[in-house]
């Protein structure tokens, strides 16, 4: 079955699914309690980034095409939150058992700011913006944008730790081959910058473990053509560790089985107090070149796929590195949100 046939089926069915109004069922009749979100992004500048939702029993969904570049996406409560990078904008859904998230939706204009990575405290969306080099903060009882946080260059991904945010800054303008150097610590109450720190060139994503920072690093040479790769770590000192050229291993990077992982040749690998990786631990043998996001959702590790053509996969691996489970999903699959039904 081609994906073009598969996506008009996924279509078909959740729009039958939102027409009946009834729970999603098993055929033992049981009904659906949880939905994985997949933000496919699409292709840039086509708006044909789309969502799909994966049920209990492995059924997926896709959207319609809602926008230039499905970025990132949260679940907060009963609401997903997603963010369209090229069309500036945040759209805020509904979500139930029966029917993953009800549309249209309600959109909110960040204002030509390129949003980019959030997350979600206390009924406000800190989110990252690379135009407007800031992190902007949306009321999700307003749906105003409250206030904006300036940034020395393109802040990237962001974390809480309930008190402070930190936020990547990966490049200092726009087609900088990853010059930046710096993460900067920010203050929930006041909304200020209390400390910067320098961890080398090109940090990424940020995982809190032990009350400590760590921080993937992908970086570039000048003409595009080598990648450099390595961690740091933010505690009492600053740590960094360069693992050394080669081709882009992307730049996940969790917390798993009370460790840390970082995404390591088509799989995670498991970095040591030292900060060294430790490949003979690697869960995960995919092809590197198409390995595009990776995430733990209860206790198991998602992984997209894609090779930016025809191929959009999301595998689900199991600790021993297994593959449970294995969905066709949309165009260019990146960040990956989970929900599910309490009373």
């Amino acid at each position: 079955m081609t994906i073009k046939k598969t996506i008009i089926i996924s279509l078909a069915l959740f729009i039958w699914t939102a027409c009946e109004n009834n729970n999603t069922t098993s055929s033992d009749s049981e009904p659906n309690s949880s939905w994985i979100f997949v933000a496919n992004e699409g292709n840039m500048g086509q708006s044909n980034g789309t969502i799909s939702m994966i049920d209990d029993f492995g059924k997926v969904y896709e959207t319609e095409p809602i926008g230039d570049v499905v970025q990132s996406l949260e679940v907060y409560k009963d609401k997903l939150i997603v963010i369209v990078n090229n069309d500036h904008k945040i759209i805020l859904y509904d979500i139930t058992e029966a029917d993953g998230i009800k549309l249209p939706g309600v959109t909110v204009s960040t204002g030509n700011s390129s949003p980019r990575e959030m997350v979600i405290i206390n009924e406000k969306v800190y989110f990252t913006n690379w135009n407007s080099k800031d992190v902007k903060v949306l009321n999700l009882t307003t749906y105003a944008i409250d206030s904006s946080i300036p940034i020395e260059g393109l802040p990237e991904d962001i974390i809480t730790d309930g008190i402070n945010l930190w936020v990547s800054i990966p490049n200092l303008e726009l087609n900088d081959p990853s010059d930046g150097t710096k993460v900067v610590k920010i203050n929930l109450e006041s909304e200020q910058i209390v400390d910067t720190y320098d961890v080398g060139r090109g940090p990424q994503s940020l995982t809190l473990f032990n009350d400590e920072v760590y921080v993937s690093r992908t970086y570039y040479s000048s003409d595009w053509l080598e990648t450099t790769f390595g961690v740091s770590k933010i505690g009492d000192v600053i740590s960094e560790t360069i693992y050394g050229l080669g081709s882009p291993c992307g730049g996940s990077i969790m917390t798993y089985d009370n460790k840390v992982y970082r995404s390591y040749e088509g799989g995670i690998a498991p970095i040591d107090e030292n900060l060294k990786i430790q490949p003979l631990e690697r869960v995960g043998s995919f092809d590197q070149s198409q390995v595009y996001h990776v995430e733990i959702i209860n206790d198991y590790i998602y992984f997209t796929l894609t090779d930016y053509s025809t191929m959009n996969v999301l595998k689900q691996v199991d600790s021993n590195g297994t593959v449970i489970s294995s969905y066709d999903v949309g165009i260019n699959p990146g960040d990956l949100a989970y929900w599910k039904y309490s009373e």
